[in-house]
């Protein structure tokens, strides 16, 4: 057993050095991160929708995704924030076999690591350049994300990652929002352990440099269910769930508590078409409750032009090759119908 360092790759200024984000289209992102803190922070009414593909496995789908994304964003832009979720680093949960674009450029080929980073920085770019919609990502490695620190809008850490020392103190030198999800197990504790940890400064070697962090006042939490030991799914979405996290989840202990729901996963039961459901009963319970309405700043969704999913080798345009995505068409009507509530 052994580890063979085979080369060095650039390091992530190099990287974005040669492949820079346009400067036309880089001058409007402050204005961007600045709409989506201020949904964080409450001084905007609006809501985000961070949505897309499970995982971001290919440019011309996910291109394709995003485009018809823009048009529908741009009708609803007075109720909400939509935010192209391009996951490109999303490994299949056992970690064997396709391990997002980051490690499989060709999903169906050998890994060429330098190839990924340059093809996850492509993908990200173009979504930007052609849409005007700065992305999500979710943040698996955390010495990776600078590849992408010019182009991201919201980082996520999942729900394997949460506990991990480097992932809280990375992301408290993030300057854009990071959403911690629950652990696989569920412990909300956890959760908000890492958010506050996130919104801490902190001091940390990362990359071989000592490094000190202001810490992050957007990050924030994300329940995406969780599995118990008998092996079965356990939402917490429910009212009640909510309810209990606004008593935790308080203002004299952590900046700008906000809680986005992950409508899939173990929410859903990795059911896509569960998600709509689990949209309007939360919608139900914002309504219901003031303490709620305060917490809660968005949704979460997995949406690919194809409902469903196939094997990595399925070959249907625009179909998930991870977990079952809802389709265009229903994820079109889902978001003018979030819009028609808030």
């Amino acid at each position: 057993m052994s580890m063979n360092f085979k080369r060095r790759l650039p390091i992530p200024k190099e990287i974005r050095e040669e492949m820079p984000l346009a400067p036309q289209i880089a001058a409007q992102k402050p204005a961007f991160d600045a709409a989506v803190a201020d949904v964080l922070c409450g001084k905007s009414e609006k809501k985000l929708l961070i949505i897309g593909p499970c995982s971001a496995d290919r440019e011309d789908s996910v291109l394709e995704y995003v485009e018809r994304l823009a048009r529908v964003a741009e009708e609803v832009r007075d109720k909400l924030i939509i935010i192209p979720r391009v996951y490109t680093n999303k490994p299949r949960t056992k970690g064997t076999g396709y391990k997002g674009l980051l490690h499989n450029p060709d999903p169906l080929g050998a890994p060429d690591l330098l190839g990924g980073v340059k093809a996850i920085r492509h993908m990200h770019i173009k979504v930007a350049e052609t849409t005007g919609m700065f992305t999500a990502d979710e943040m698996l490695y955390p010495e990776n994300y600078q590849y992408l620190i010019d182009v991201i809008a919201y980082n996520a850490v999942g729900a394997r990652s949460v506990e991990n020392q480097e992932h809280r103190l990375v992301s408290a030198g993030i300057s854009t929002p990071v959403g911690m999800k629950n652990p696989t197990g569920g412990s909300c504790s956890v959760m908000l352990n890492s958010v506050y940890a996130a919104q801490q400064p902190q001091t940390f070697i990362f990359r071989n440099w000592e490094v000190e962090a202001t810490g992050n006042p957007l990050a924030h939490a994300i329940l995406r269910g969780f599995q118990g030991l008998d092996g079965r799914n356990y939402p917490n979405y429910h009212y009640e769930y909510l309810e209990r996290l606004c008593g935790l989840y308080t203002a004299d202990t952590y900046a700008n508590p906000a809680v986005v729901i992950d409508c899939n996963h173990d929410n859903s039961g990795k059911r896509p078409l569960e998600q709509i459901r689990i949209i309007h009963e939360v919608l139900d319970s914002v309504h219901r409750n003031e303490d709620i309405a305060r917490l809660f700043k968005g949704f979460m969704v997995e949406s690919y032009l194809e409902d469903g999913n196939q094997p990595v080798d399925g070959g249907v345009f625009g179909k998930s090759i991870t977990d079952a995505c809802l389709g265009w068409d229903k994820t079109a009507r889902l978001i003018y119908n979030i819009a028609d509530r808030l």
